[in-house]
């Protein structure tokens, strides 16, 4: 097992400590790139195939040429987390537009640069599942469909980071941003679902990201008979909410005890949200491409 930290840069792995790109790549001056957060749980790759067509759609709407397949993408994602014996780790895959030169247009770019990076992951929100973790509404507007379109997992991520920011001055773990139009659409990094009288609800995929582990979460309410359904949920619907959790690769299932400094349901997690947090972790512990010859 790998003691030193490795990462892969088109197609080396090199030690961490050496692990550089140009500071004339257009993912540093501009975020021009796209990238995927996937987690890898007892040495099984959660997801993989859907990241990758995730990571493919966002490239392509971008016009970014990937050069590789997605199965040599997947072979070097597996590779890497190999190469670092991490059993259960959090891999962030990064594809940027690649060196040019001071101006914008992409066309000075002629190669991309792929990059792999894993890590291990404490619980992203440590020992706040099992009582619930607060959040506030930012003042910071998610970015509208007509000027970016959320679907692409771009590495520009200022708007959310404005967003976090905010959390971390009220002093709560996350913010909730909001649409052009004022309803809710998602965290910062994370989407979000609420309950109501035991049916789930999210906000419509046209003004969020379309989180891998969201719709993981809308096919187990499926399996487990949960109602669920995308529809406009208002601040006042959220407030009032019996239960509230968030979604994503690096949270989990996350409940939510407060938004805005209102207590959320009578319980924090509610029984549906534990529900569905305990079959999500049945899935991680039985789903996966393996890592490891075992």
């Amino acid at each position: 097992m790998s003691e030193e930290r490795l990462v892969y840069i088109n197609g080396e792995l090199v030690p961490k400590e050496e692990a550089k790109v140009s500071v004339f790549d257009h993912g540093f001056l501009y975020g021009d790139g796209v990238f995927e957060g996937i987690r890898v749980y007892d040495g099984r790759v959660f997801k993989l195939d859907e990241h990758v067509d995730r990571l493919y759609d966002s490239a392509r709407a971008i016009m970014l040429e990937i050069p590789m397949s997605k199965e040599e993408m997947k072979e070097a994602i597996i590779e890497t987390v190999r190469a670092n014996g991490l059993r259960d780790a959090y891999i962030r895959v990064v594809v940027s537009r690649g060196e040019g030169d001071l101006g914008l247009d992409p066309e000075k770019c002629p190669e991309p640069n792929v990059v792999i990076i894993v890590e291990p992951m404490d619980p992203l929100y440590g020992d706040l599942y099992e009582r619930g973790i607060r959040v506030i509404t930012s003042s910071i507007r998610r970015i509208p469909p007509e000027s970016l379109d959320p679907k692409i997992k771009s590495c520009n991520y200022l708007n959310n980071i404005l967003a976090k920011i905010q959390a971390n001055l009220a002093g709560v773990e996350e913010a909730i941003m909001l649409d052009h139009e004022g309803y809710v659409a998602e965290g910062t990094g994370d989407n979000i679902f609420v309950v109501e009288n035991g049916e789930v609800f999210t906000p419509p995929d046209d003004t969020v990201l379309r989180g891998i582990t969201r719709q993981t979460v809308m096919e187990i309410c499926e399996e487990l008979g949960i109602p669920v359904r995308e529809k406009r949920i208002t601040l006042g619907e959220l407030y009032s909410a019996d239960e509230v959790f968030l979604t994503g690769t690096a949270a989990e299932v996350a409940p939510v005890r407060e938004v805005d400094g209102r207590k959320i349901g009578d319980e924090c997690p509610g029984p549906v949200t534990r529900k569905i947090m305990k079959r999500f972790r049945e899935l991680t512990e039985t789903e996966g491409v393996p890592v490891f010859e075992d």
